[in-house]
């Protein structure tokens, strides 16, 4: 069921986000790219422990030091191939921790190999792991990041959020911003937006604005945080977002 009592439409939020970038031809430029099922079943299970290893080692880093390190992590990490990985011996981990080709933190290495087994375990489960995540039903992406919390490795919080929207699902991102714009509109949610609740209040509220707007989820996340709080220059926010 749709949520009530927002005190704001999603009309109201989106003319808002408009009018601060500068028209709506200026916020379209500044949407993600529309999510396609059909590529996304199509994705092999190396790039998405790929996608997976590149989200958990950002976390809590410069995105760009590990984006310019990310060829020697395709090398040192056998270009993600998760069965190929699980084959290798203990040593072959333990010398990952002195490589410097990658960023040597042991419990992000480790993640690896446990997100390897993951990977494969869904894969067998449903196909390959990009099937199972292009038939996940689209209004319960709190129900996903559960999933990938407790079946994953490092896989909570943003680092879930970011992975799905980079790996090309149809994903919300709870961003300061987003959080703003749903407390702003009424949602009972907290500042941080990290208990089961709150998800839950979360996606009930962006679920009902994605079906009113008939926009992808991941337009209507991206015009919530682009409708409130610092205003940031369009041109640093296409860096940012990698647009």
């Amino acid at each position: 069921m749709a949520p009530k009592g927002a005190r704001i439409t999603f009309k109201r939020i989106r003319e808002r986000a408009a009018k601060r970038k500068g028209g709506d031809k200026v916020l379209a430029s500044l949407m993600p790219k529309k999510p396609n099922n059909k590529s996304l079943a199509k994705l092999s299970d190396d790039r998405v422990l790929s996608e997976m290893a590149a989200r958990v080692f950002s976390a809590g880093f410069v995105w760009s030091v590990i984006d310019n390190k990310w060829p020697g992590f395709e090398e040192a990490f056998l270009e993600f191939n998760p069965k190929r990985l699980l084959f290798q011996p203990a040593e072959f981990w333990e010398k990952l921790a002195s490589d410097k080709r990658i960023v040597r933190n042991p419990q992000k290495i480790k993640s690896v190999r446990d997100n390897a087994r993951f990977v494969t375990e869904i894969s067998a489960e449903h196909g390959s792991f990009g099937k199972f995540l292009a038939k996940w039903p689209a209004d319960d992406q709190a129900g996903l990041l559960e999933l990938l919390g407790k079946r994953g490795s490092r896989l909570g919080g943003f680092s879930g959020q970011y992975l799905l929207r980079f790996l090309g699902w149809d994903a919300w991102v709870l961003s300061g911003h987003v959080l703003m714009c749903l407390r702003d509109a009424g949602v009972p949610i907290s500042a941080t937006g990290t208990s089961k609740k709150d998800l839950r209040a979360a996606q009930a509220q962006l679920n009902a604005w994605r079906e009113g707007s008939g926009l992808p989820m991941a337009w209507v996340s991206r015009t919530c945080a682009l409708s409130i709080g610092e205003n940031y220059d369009v041109a640093r926010l296409k860096e940012i977002m990698q647009l």
